[in-house]
């Protein structure tokens, strides 16, 4: 499936999404968020500011308090890391796809 969204753009980060849009909305801080989900203020700090990337039990955190899904924070983690690795190319540079008759060896 085609994404509608421009590569060549960063992906929004899961925590800017809790800074910019969940946590004003529901009049939070991010002490009260630690309080609620059980972590300390300088996880939370580090995640909304982006220093911390959004772990998988972070994620079941959240999206506990917030009667969402993990998957959909995790989600917008991985595109933001996908699209990290993708912007320095040197580190993939000499990685050449099999050929067809190399990748039906394994099937």
């Amino acid at each position: 499936m085609k994404s509608l969204r421009n590569p060549n753009r960063r992906p929004t980060h899961p925590g800017a999404v809790l800074r910019e849009d969940i946590l004003p909305a529901l009049k939070m801080t991010q002490t009260e968020l630690a309080e609620l989900i059980g972590v300390s203020r300088l996880s939370v700090s580090e995640l909304v500011h982006e220093r911390r990337a959004m772990s998988p039990e972070m994620a079941v955190r959240i999206a506990t308090l917030l009667n969402t899904s993990p998957e959909s924070w995790l989600r917008m983690q991985e595109a933001v890391d996908l699209w990290l690795v993708r912007q320095d190319s040197s580190k993939l540079a000499a990685i050449r796809p099999l050929n067809k008759s190399r990748l039906d060896l394994a099937t």
